[in-house]
């Protein structure tokens, strides 16, 4: 049996990717993009909230889908609140602002999934636009 598929495949071991702290008890496990892939046309990852914690209401350049993997979130889509459980998953085109939280007592987690390659994160309070995952792709923060 491999350990490893042949490259371009990708076996990703979540224990042995480095994490991105986003600050505020907010962190994110790259699993798939251009920083690993020169095929990939998608970027995915999985994304830890701590309790009370969420990211920035924002939007991308891209569309995301979301699975709630573990722990009680709340979405927050183009103004409407969404109360999401583990199992259910959300789609959110491009340049729709949203957000989501960990309204739950114990960790979240979610996976995501943006159809491209090269993300950006347009901060809807500021206008700021960067690069998904660079340095100034951080601001996890209470929600309270």
């Amino acid at each position: 049996m491999c350990t490893e598929p042949a490259p371009p495949n990708l076996l990703i071991h979540p224990d042995e990717v480095e994490r991105f702290d986003r600050g505020g008890g907010v962190a994110t496990i790259p699993y798939v993009g251009k920083w690993n892939s020169e095929k990939a046309v998608i970027t995915t990852g999985q994304t830890v909230f701590q309790p009370g914690t969420g990211l920035p209401l924002h939007s991308h350049n891209v569309e995301e889908s979301v699975l709630i993997l573990e722990g009680e979130a709340t979405a927050e889509i183009d103004g409407e609140f969404f109360d999401l459980e583990a199992g259910q998953a959300t789609w959110v085109p491009a340049g729709v602002p949203h957000r989501f939280f960990n309204r739950g007592e114990g960790v979240m987690r979610i996976y995501w999934v943006y159809g491209g390659r090269d993300v950006t994160r347009t901060i809807t309070a500021t206008g700021e636009t960067f690069e998904h995952l660079s340095e100034h792709d951080k601001g996890g923060a209470p929600t309270v």
